[in-house]
């Protein structure tokens, strides 16, 4: 069954779907908005070369009523902080997520970050440990 969307940003009648990284989504030809079904996010993150345990972090920070009704059921959504960083997305948690213009690729570009920040953490651990043995092998020579 065909559903039409309304934008919830602009109020354009109808998002037309379209397939961003191999999803589709709904797009607003007015505001370049996408709504996203709720397994759309996940899909969304996953085109980032990552593992499932790089992206598993709390999703939302901040959360407060957002002034955007859920294209499907119309009930005020909820905004909030995407992952912590200065990304404010909304969702309507029976149905999936609204993202402005230009939001999903800066969803994108934090999956990213955040695989880099811990390969990062994962690569100071690995030479503290590698620090604090020669360490050990240094005091335990001197007795």
């Amino acid at each position: 069954m065909e559903r039409t969307l309304t934008c919830p940003r602009c109020h354009a009648d109808l998002l037309a779907e379209q397939e961003y990284h191999g999803i589709v989504v709904d797009r607003c030809p007015s505001c370049e908005g996408r709504w996203l079904d709720s397994d759309e996010l996940d899909q969304l993150e996953a085109t980032v070369a990552s593992t499932p345990a790089e992206r598993r972090a709390t999703i939302r920070y901040g959360e407060r009523r957002s002034e955007l009704l859920c294209p499907i059921c119309g009930k005020a959504m909820t905004s909030f902080n995407y992952r912590a960083y200065n990304l404010e997305l909304d969702v309507c948690d029976d149905h999936g997520y609204w993202l402005d213009g230009g939001e999903e690729g800066r969803v994108r570009e934090i999956i990213a970050e955040r695989v880099r920040g811990l390969a990062r953490a994962g690569d100071a651990e690995a030479s503290w440990s590698r620090f604090l043995g020669g360490l050990r092998r240094r005091g335990s020579s001197r007795r």
